[in-house]
């Protein structure tokens, strides 16, 4: 085939995967859907969140599956630590969340990198990895939204022409009701990192490759219920570590969870089975990622989240 066009109007296809980048993306995702494609779409999904409500409203009208690359929502590892932290027999009500995805990139990333291009992908750092952040986020929270949150772009990175630069470096705080309150930080400027940690009343829960598992015949996570006990003047902080693990390939055989995000694609494609969760987690985490941009360039501003079904 020659082209995008001939082959999204190809009627031996059924589905399509969408890797291109974040600023040109959505017209392509509309004409897909509009052909009656299954879209399999990259991250982050949009420049905004009317482009993001664009897409899954084009898919919904064609009744074709929208799903965003976000490979972890498809590991056993995800689904075992979603079951513990809303066990709240286990650790207990949750108080605080914290992600950080970072990596250091090279001296040509800021110069050739389309990641570091604003008319490519405008929301750099906080795009490419943020987007995981907040995701994890959202699995902890059983995907609740904050109302509210605080970020800013420490660091700016850019190879745009003229003054439009992306975040390099990236943080934000997150407030939901009941007292639960999220932090994340990412960034192309700092060394190998993919932490998770959760915290509730009774333990807390970590994960140190939330994003891209360890290479591994298993994935890995721990819980933690460790004990205070003080004798007058000693104070004896005792270690209580339950390390857990999972029956899945970090990448690249049939139990990994790239392999299973696409085997599930393909089921609900051959099935004609539409899932309505996975716009639904991307909606939800383009208008976290949206608010989190709106506060970065009001200085750290407190800005209200939008609600999904505003």
């Amino acid at each position: 085939m020659g082209s995008y066009d001939e082959l999204i109007q190809s009627d031996q296809i059924d589905a399509v995967y969408i890797p291109l980048p974040t600023g040109i993306r959505k017209d392509w995702v509309i004409a897909a859907a509009e052909a009656g494609k299954h879209v399999l779409c990259e991250k982050p999904v949009g420049v905004n969140t009317q482009q993001v409500r664009q897409m899954i409203d084009a898919c919904r009208a064609s009744n074709v599956q929208f799903m965003d690359g976000v490979m972890f929502d498809h590991s056993r590892r995800i689904e075992d630590v979603a079951a513990t932290l809303h066990d709240e027999k286990l650790l207990g009500k949750l108080r605080r969340i914290n992600t950080h995805f970072s990596f250091c990139s090279d001296e040509s990333f800021e110069a050739s990198n389309i990641r570091a291009n604003y008319e490519l992908e405008p929301h750099g750092c906080l795009g490419d990895l943020g987007w995981y952040c907040i995701r994890f986020i959202l699995w902890a929270s059983n995907r609740q939204m904050p109302t509210r949150l605080s970020a800013r772009t420490i660091t700016s990175i850019g190879n745009s022409h003229g003054e439009h630069q992306v975040p390099g470096e990236f943080s934000a705080e997150l407030e939901f009701p009941e007292g639960l309150s999220a932090a994340y930080y990412c960034s192309f400027l700092t060394s190998n990192q993919q932490t998770a940690i959760v915290s509730g009343e009774k333990g807390h829960l970590t994960i140190d490759d939330f994003v891209l598992p360890f290479y591994d015949s298993r994935t890995h996570w721990a819980t933690h219920d460790h004990q205070l006990e003080i004798d007058n003047c000693r104070w004896n902080f005792k270690r209580q570590t339950s390390p857990r693990s999972n029956d899945e390939y970090a990448s690249g055989e049939p139990v990994a969870p790239e392999v299973e995000m696409v085997r599930r694609f393909a089921s609900y494609v051959n099935e004609n089975s539409i899932q309505s969760q996975y716009p639904e987690l991307t909606l939800k985490t383009q208008l976290i990622l949206d608010a989190c941009r709106r506060s970065a360039i009001a200085g750290g501003d407190w800005v209200n989240v939008e609600a999904v079904d505003s």
